[in-house]
C-alpha cells in the first residue's frame, strides 16, 4: 500500500484542535476527499517520535506547520534535514506548508528567519510568478488568489537553484519549487476561513502590537479555494 506520510511539526491551538481538529486532521480532511485508491494517509509526530520513516518508502510527503520557529534549531526540527534532503535526491514528491515550507528551504540551503515587517495573519492575496504560472501544480490557478496566513518567520533567502512561484507584498517567497515534483508554500491550503478567524482571535494583542485591527482582518477573512486545490492537485504527483 502505497502511503502519503503527514509530517507533523507540532500543535494548534487547544481551542482550534478542540472545534476543527489539528494540524494533520486538518491535512486529512482536504486530502481524504480526493485521495486515490491505493494511497493511504500515515501521520508521523516528528517532536515526539524521534525515529524517521524510510523516506525511499514513500509515495509522497506533506509537512505541516508548527508554532516552533525553523531559526531556532530545535533538536528534532534539524534532525528532519537531512531527511529531507534524502527524500529531494530520491526525488520523493514533497508539499511543505508554513512551518515545512521554511524547513525545506532552510534544509536545501536556503535562510529561514524572523520577518523584519512582522507577523502576516488573515486571508491575503498572493500572486503567482512567470515561472509560478508555467509549473506543473500552480499553473492550473489564476494568477492572482487568496490565501490563508499565519506566520512571524519567513523564506528570506531561497536556496540556490530553487524556483520563487508566488509572491505577494508581504513576502517575496510565498511558494518555491525545489525539484521536479517538491514544492512548498508558505500560505496555509489546509486552513478552512473559521480555522483562519481563530488564528485572529488567538492573536489579537500581537496584531495590534504592530499597528494591525483584527475586527478589520476578521471581517476580511473569506474561503480560499485556489489554495486549498494545491493539495488535492500535489497527490497527481505522488
Amino acid at each position: 500500500m502505497a502511503v502519503v506520510l503527514i509530517v507533523k511539526t507540532g500543535d494548534a491551538f487547544p481551542e482550534v484542535v478542540d472545534q476543527h481538529g489539528d494540524f494533520e486532521t486538518l491535512f486529512e480532511k482536504q486530502l481524504s476527499s480526493a485521495l486515490p485508491a491505493p494511497i493511504t494517509l500515515q501521520t508521523w509526530d516528528a517532536q515526539r517520535q524521534p525515529s524517521a520513516p524510510a523516506s525511499d518508502a514513500l509515495a509522497g510527503i506533506v509537512i505541516t506547520g508548527s508554532h516552533s520557529m525553523v531559526s531556532h534549531a530545535e533538536p528534532w526540527s534539524e534532525a528532519l534535514k537531512p531527511w529531507l534532503q534524502a527524500a529531494l535526491a530520491s526525488d520523493i514528491p514533497m508539499l511543505g506548508v508554513c512551518y515545512g515550507h521554511q524547513l525545506m528551504a532552510a534544509a536545501f540551503g536556503g535562510v529561514s528567519d524572523y520577518h523584519p515587517g512582522g507577523r502576516e495573519s488573515g486571508t491575503r492575496s498572493v500572486r503567482l510568478t512567470q515561472a509560478g504560472q508555467q509549473d506543473p501544480l500552480f499553473s492550473q490557478l489564476p494568477e492572482s488568489f487568496a490565501a490563508h496566513l499565519t506566520h512571524s518567520q519567513s523564506v528570506m533567502q531561497a536556496p540556490q537553484g530553487s524556483t520563487i512561484l508566488a509572491h505577494n507584498s508581504h513576502d517575496a517567497h510565498q511558494a518555491l519549487r525545489y525539484g521536479p515534483r517538491q514544492w512548498s508554500v508558505q500560505f496555509h491550503p489546509e486552513f478552512t476561513a473559521p480555522v483562519m478567524r481563530a488564528y485572529i482571535e488567538r492573536q489579537r494583542a500581537a496584531l495590534r502590537d504592530q499597528g494591525e485591527d483584527p475586527d478589520t482582518l476578521l471581517g476580511e477573512v473569506s474561503d480560499a479555494p485556489e489554495a486549498s486545490s494545491l493539495l488535492w492537485r500535489f497527490l497527481a504527483f505522488v
